[in-house]
């Protein structure tokens, strides 16, 4: 396929509709299984050795809360992003939801530590007028953990359907007011997700991370996806090597915001969410 096609959802190994349907509804869809166990465990790995590089460097990891960090990272930091980005679930989901011209324009990974408290309720950012206007959704999130995760750790929390709601008393059009809390935890959904599954999001669906009480760490990786049009590739600075860049698949190159670089260059996070840095510790 190349890019400007549109998918034939007779030809697609995915329900299109279900596709669409689920992030237009609740906001969040999952694929258990997308990846084998020791593709996750190499995964893991690798953001563990980032983790650590990230922590030693001023501005290296992000507080997203107490004992909570976010890292954003290169593609070529992990071993398996091509496989990341061409899953077929993956690539069918982004041309989708965000049409045939998509790009990928963020990898990262958020780490909620043994200690990391509630979050409040919150977007991640503030939903554009492709969304308040036009009722479309223009960016997608896609979460893969690196480990089990079980109820003691802190697991991702969302409030379906909530893309939608208009922010006019939000907190800088992201945190909602205490007063709306209470719908938000009616329609709560406590994910669990295994290694190897994989979701894809709406952002600006209402989350929250919870109190992780175990003794261990809850890695995931984030990967955003931009429709033309977007902006969230002005948060970020994707850097390719020309070296990887000549290796990458054609699809891939087509379908990535990227700065090409003779060397991979730390990168300066831009998006900050200053709501959640209440209390850090």
């Amino acid at each position: 396929m190349k890019v400007g096609d549109l998918i034939n959802p007779v030809e697609s190994e995915y329900d299109i509709a279900a596709i669409m349907g689920g992030l237009y509804g609740d906001g969040i869809i999952g694929l258990k299984g997308a990846f084998s166990r020791e593709w996750v465990q190499q995964l893991g790995e690798d953001i563990a050795v980032l983790y650590e590089d990230a922590l030693k460097r001023p501005g290296g990891a992000v507080g997203r809360g107490p004992k909570r960090h976010y890292v954003e990272i290169h593609p070529e930091n992990i071993r398996g992003f091509v496989d990341l980005v061409t899953h077929p679930w993956v690539t069918t989901v982004c041309e989708a939801v965000l049409g045939p011209e998509y790009r990928v324009v963020e990898v990262g990974f958020d780490v909620p530590n043994p200690g990391a408290k509630d979050q409040p309720w919150h977007r991640d950012f503030a939903a554009p007028p492709d969304t308040v206007h036009g009722r479309r959704l223009n960016s997608l999130a896609f979460n893969i953990t690196t480990v089990d995760v079980y109820e003691d750790m802190g697991p991702f929390v969302i409030a379906p359907g909530t893309q939608w709601d208009l922010a006019e008393a939000f907190e800088h059009d992201m945190f909602p007011p205490k007063d709306l809390y209470e719908r938000y935890e009616l329609k709560a959904q406590r994910k669990m997700p295994k290694m190897g599954d994989i979701s894809v999001r709406s952002a600006l669906t209402i989350h929250k991370g919870t109190a992780n009480v175990s003794d261990k760490s809850r890695p995931v990786l984030v990967l955003g996806v931009d429709a033309p049009g977007a902006i969230n590739a002005e948060r970020h600075d994707l850097q390719v090597t020309h070296e990887y860049f000549e290796k990458l698949p054609d699809y891939v190159k087509r379908h990535l915001t990227y700065r090409l670089v003779s060397k991979l260059e730390p990168i300066v996070q831009a998006h900050t969410i200053e709501g959640l840095m209440m209390g850090e510790a």
